[in-house]
Parts: C-alpha cells; structure tokens; sequence
C-alpha cells in the first residue's frame, strides 16, 4: 500500500496552485476590495454573495455557510474527496510529481496507485482519445453521414469533440487496458458493463459527444444510436452516475460557453448535442445543454452562480438588463417545441424560475423545428433570429394555458381564469405576479378585482411565500439558507451544518460584538493574518495574553505564538496561512478563515495589491498563494496596524493602572505602597509616551 505524500511535494503543489484560477472555474468572482474576491458560493444555495476569496493567501471563506479553508479544502469540498486526493488532482493538474513516503511509486503509474478520481478522469480522457481516433475509419461512415447531414463539417466535429464508438464489443476496454487502466477503473468511469464473460463496452456502433466539466475535464459521454440492431433501444444513452458524472450536475457545453455566459450574462438552454453545436455555429455562444435529465435545481444553481449581476453592489440585479453590445442580457433562454411536450417542459421550467436572478425567456421556431433542423433548413441568421425573439416564459405558459379556452362563452373565460390563476399565483415577485394577474384578467376578458381574488387563493393554497425581488429580507429567515427535506439529516452535509451552527449562534448573539473592544482586537487580528509585515516587531513584542479581552483572540494570540510568532519576511504566503490554521486546529479554522478575507478599513495601494486576477510567473504558469514571499506593507497599511497595536497596549496599560490603584488602595501606608505609586506613574508616563507616538506617526 502506498504511504503518505511527503510533505515537500505537498509544499509544492500548495505553491504552485492558483486559487484564484481553480475557483473561478466554476465561480463568477467579482473584485470586492483589496486583494478580495466575492461571488455565489458553490457549497449552498443563496442569491447574494457572500463566498469571499483571497488569493494572495490562499484563503476562502463564505459568510454564508461558514465554509473556508485553503486551496485543498476548496477542491476536497468541490470535489467531494479527501485531502490525499485533493493533492493529487491538483498535483496532476499543474504537471507535479509526488512521492510518498515507504514508496518509490507515483500517481502516473498503471498499477493503479494515483488517486481514484484522478484515475477516472485520466480513463475518460484516454476513452476521448479513442472515439476521436474512430470517427475517419470505414466503419464509422453512418456516424459522419449522421453529423454531415446536419451540416457539420469535419473541423466543426473536431471544434466539439465528435467521436465513433466501434460496434465491436470490448474495442475500448481493450484499448484502456493496454494503457494500463483496471478493469475496475473502466467499470468505475462507466465506460463498461459487467458480463457473464467478462466487462464489456458500454457504447458501441454509436456517434459519441465527449460531457465536460467547466474546466474542460472529460467527465462521461453521450452517443446516439447508428443501428437498427443496437441492442440497446434508445436513441441517446449517457454515462450512467459515476464519482465523476452526475447527470443532475453536468451541462453539455459548459466548457465552451462558460466565458460567454459570464460575459453576457445570457444562457441558452436546448435540448441535445447538436442544438448546442448548431447554436454555436450559429453564433449564439452562451447554448448548453442537460445530458438525458430535465433541467433542474442542481442545474439552476450552476447558471445562477455565472449570470448574477450584483454591480450595484449589495442589490441583486434581477434582468432582462443592458450590458454593452448585446442586444438582450441577464436572462436565461430555453428553447422548447411548441407541443404538449414543450409546453409541460415550460411548465417543469415555470416551477424552476425562481432559482435563477435573471427573466427566463422561451423561443419557440416556426413548425415546432428545433435549433439543429432551423440552421439547417434556414440557416444561422434564423438560429439568432429565434433566440432575439424569445418571450418571457411566465407569457410563454399563461398563454398557452389561455389558448386552450374558446373565450367567446362566458365558461370558456372561467375556465381559462382558473386555469391561469394557479400559474400567476407560483410568481413570487409580487410586483410580478400582480403585473400578469392585470394582463390575463385583460385578454380573458374577466374583472381584475375576481382575478386577484382567484390568484390570492391559490396562493394560500399553494402555501406561495410572497416577496420582492428588490425588498430586504430579515437576518435570520435568509433565503440563501439550506433547505431541509423532511426527515434528512441537517448535520449531513457541511454547509447545511455550518449554516444551523451560525443561525443558532447568532440567535443567541454569541456570533457578533458589536464593542469597541472586540472591534480593535478583530480588526488588530485580520490585519496581522494579511499583512503581518505591517506589524511592528518591537512593539508586537510587548503584548501579552493580558492585552487581549475577547476569548476568541485571546485563543488566537496563543496559536499564533505557537505557530512561531510573527513570520519572517521571507516566508512564503501560504506556508504562513498553513501554518497558523495548524496552530489554530479545528476550533480556530473558521475565525482564521473569516478574518484573512474579511475587508480591511484601507485604499488599495498602487503597487499591483488590488483584486486582479492573479498573473502567470517567469515561467508563463500561474502562482499559488504559496509560490510568494509575504507582499511588504503599504505606508497605510503600517499605519494602520500601529494604531490598533497602541490601542492593544494602551488598554493593557489602562487594566494595569486600574489594578494597581485598586490594590493600592488597599494598601497600609508604607514602602510597598510607594513602590506602587511609583510602578502606577511609571506606567502613566508610558502611556503618555506611547499617545505621543502614535500622534506623531498620524501627523506625519
């Protein structure tokens, strides 16, 4: 059995990996103060950001859930792996070598050894290759029919990774096999069944499309069917769920469309492969697709965190809205058919609309044809014709709901009224639902006052929760808080858990102080976890245990002498990050977390410190956290962390003066009491010295 990473190589793979470029894979950052990062936390649902990162120390932390850590927590969280597994993906990910201690082995070897998800994306990626090598031979002529009688070209099948999978029944397990992947390993990345004979493939005689994550990670397959003999009788079949796939997770395109859509702030949904190819070549770049599943919530959660739109700062944007050179942006389009089926897909997406932050538009073509066949038979200017025109999905469904009533007869009206209430009443935007319920009332050619009460009781039926996308909700009913099926473990998952924790705290107001001296303590704490060459040694040096009041830092003051006290300038960023969480242990991850990303009361400075994107190195890769030395402090930042450490200190002065008059009072007159009448004004004059100092420091 293989023996643990040496920590070396854990060192270099925490140096080289970029938080920044690992997170935003699947985050939308936003720039919030210095060196700060904010977006839609990938770990719990909510509508408002509140997952801060700081890449410059390698830090992540949500206010929201109470989630944080370094850059392999993040991927252990994302991933849902353990810490040795989260070394090597990312070791494998930025070309790193790793040696483990009683083993000459590496991750790269065929025996196996590599972590098992890394060994499952090396298995789909290398399964890629194959389909892709298959797609020129003689046999795969019906599949460059198929895909050429839809007008792509061979460069557009390469462009989408188009492949061929073999009719022959174990072509690609023998193919991995050669490669040195496991039998087990192939069955595990559902690439093969098991039979009486032996493991066999999974896709056979079939056009393959390659599922890839936002990060371009091959992570599973679709194939369509070629053969009137496929022994398998769908049409489209998918990489059943694996460690890797998740089919309420993945969207076709998202690795292609992933720029764009946070760009332009616009998804367009459709329903397969080559509507998301066609859509592409048409122009219309932010198309993805689900693979073989409605869309839902999962999937929801995945747009919402590219497309929100919080430029005006702590209002969440609800669009359509302008964004520069694009016609139309902050909306999520879905392209259905005009039929039964479309409009009960509309109405499974109505359900969904409250997920996102953005209008949800329908475009629906002309004789019900979908992208795929409207490109070919019109051509690309119809495809963004057809997604320009698109109406709002609430229209969409309420109309169609009307249209299956003749409203010449007074019943026809009533019926379509009480059709059409129920789907006014699932609006929770008040201002909306209120807006539809005036239109309908309009085009059924019923009273407005008898469509509000209709709509109002089936809000009460419905148990509809109303609110305004744009109203302020309370502290401790959040939206973006986990929701709970009945008879589930909260304490299951950790975002949920960590939510409860802080609701129940803060219930309690044990979570925040608001006192002048937590606040000097706090923001003391924050800035010697970011900066702590801003912190004056000699004076540092003269605090003790006594200067601190607040449990929290007096806890903190002691991990940090226990992690060595104040770094040397020399130390890289995330070895100082590391090692203070290791002092700290498990009871002060959060706070240290918390108090690395928390803004400080400071401009950013002119050297580089701001929110950029971190920049590649000398050697063209990105630097970690860990691969630079500790940043030096700006004269601002030095200032600042004076006067917190004299407030510290001063305080500490203050207590001891006040102890000792209280004892001196108590006193006999005597030698002792003038010795401490004398210790009490040598402290005065200390005091007084160190005001002075931190006066002539502000002035100058």
């Amino acid at each position: 059995m293989v023996g643990m990473i040496k920590k070396e190589d854990v060192e270099k793979v925490r140096a080289a990996a970029d938080l920044y470029d690992i997170v935003s894979a699947t985050v939308t950052l936003k720039p919030s103060g210095t060196g700060t990062f904010v977006g839609l936390c990938p770990f719990h649902d909510e509508k408002t950001g509140s997952f801060n990162v700081r890449p410059s120390l390698g830090v992540w932390h949500c206010f929201g859930c109470g989630l944080g850590g370094d850059v392999f927590k993040f991927v252990e969280q994302a991933e849902n792996i353990d810490f040795r597994e989260a070394v090597e993906l990312l070791a494998d990910k930025y070309h790193i070598e790793l040696h483990y201690e009683n083993s000459g082995k590496t991750p790269g070897q065929p025996d196996g050894t590599g972590s098992k998800r890394t060994r499952l994306l090396e298995a789909c990626e290398e399964a890629q290759r194959f389909f892709v090598s298959q797609i020129l031979t003689k046999e795969a002529l019906p599949a460059r029919k198929l895909l050429g009688g839809r007008n792509f070209s061979q460069a557009d099948c390469e462009r989408f990774g188009c492949g061929y999978a073999p009719q022959g029944w174990d072509n690609l397990v023998r193919h991995l096999s050669s490669k040195g992947f496991t039998q087990k390993e192939i069955l595990d990345a559902g690439l093969a069944r098991q039979g009486q004979r032996g493991i066999y493939d999974y896709f056979r005689g079939r056009v393959t499309w390659p599922i890839r994550d936002s990060t371009g990670r091959t992570l599973g397959f679709g194939a369509r069917k070629l053969y009137e003999d496929d022994q398998i009788a769908a049409k489209y079949i998918n990489t059943p769920d694996t460690q890797l796939y998740r089919k309420t997770q993945v969207l076709y395109g998202i690795d292609l469309a992933k720029s764009a859509i946070v760009k332009k702030r616009q998804v367009v949904i459709v329903e397969g492969y080559t509507d998301v190819m066609a859509m592409h070549l048409a122009g219309i770049d932010t198309a993805i697709a689900t693979c073989g599943t409605a869309f839902g919530a999962e999937h929801a959660k995945i747009v919402r965190r590219l497309i929100a739109d919080d430029s005006l700062g702590a209002v969440q944007l609800v669009g359509p809205l302008k964004v520069k050179d694009q016609p139309l942006s902050s909306r999520i389009v879905f392209t259905f058919d005009g039929d039964a089926a479309g409009q009960k897909a509309a109405l499974h997406a109505f359900g969904l609309d409250s997920a996102f932050l953005s209008q949800t538009f329908v475009a629906v073509a002309d004789d019900n044809l979908d992208p795929c066949d409207l490109r070919i038979e019109r051509g690309n200017e119809a495809v963004r014709s057809l997604i320009a025109r698109a109406k709002p999905l609430y229209d969409f469904v309420i109309d169609a709901a009307i249209n299956r009533f003749d409203l010449t007869y007074t019943p026809g009206q009533v019926g379509a009224m009480k059709a059409v209430a129920p789907l006014v009443a699932q609006i929770r935007d008040r201002s909306l639902w209120d807006a539809y319920a005036r239109k309908a009332a309009g085009r059924i050619g019923v009273d407005l006052e008898v469509m509000r009460r209709e709509v109002m009781s089936a809000r009460r039926q419905l148990h509809v929760r109303d609110e305004d996308a744009y109203a302020s909700r309370r502290r401790f009913a959040r939206e973006d808080e986990p929701r709970m099926e009945p008879g589930t473990n909260p304490y299951a998952n950790p975002a949920a858990r960590k939510a409860l924790e802080r609701r129940d705290a803060a219930e309690q107001a044990y979570f925040k102080i608001d006192d002048a001296v937590f606040i000097a303590e706090q923001q003391f704490m924050a800035t010697l976890i970011q900066v702590p060459r801003a912190i004056d040694r000699t004076m540092f040096g003269q605090l003790t245990l006594d200067h601190f009041m607040s449990p929290v830092f007096r806890t903190l003051f002691q991990a940090i002498a226990a992690a060595g006290g104040l770094p040397s300038d020399d130390t890289p960023q995330g070895l100082w990050m590391h090692n203070l969480t290791k002092a700290g242990g498990p009871m002060l991850n959060q706070v240290i977390n918390e108090l690395a990303v928390m803004p400080l009361p400071l401009p950013g400075d002119d050297k580089g410190t701001g929110a950029q994107p971190p920049q590649p190195n000398a050697q063209g890769m990105p630097g970690g956290a860990a691969a630079v030395q500790l940043r030096p402090a700006t004269k601002e930042e030095q200032r600042y962390a004076a006067e917190l450490l004299t407030r510290l200190l001063d305080m500490g002065f203050m207590r001891q003066i006040g102890l000792a008059k209280r004892r001196m009072a108590q006193l006999p007159d005597g030698e002792e009491k003038i010795a401490l009448l004398g210790q009490i004004a040598r402290m005065e004059t200390a005091r007084k010295d160190l005001q002075a100092q931190v006066y002539g420091n502000t002035i100058g």
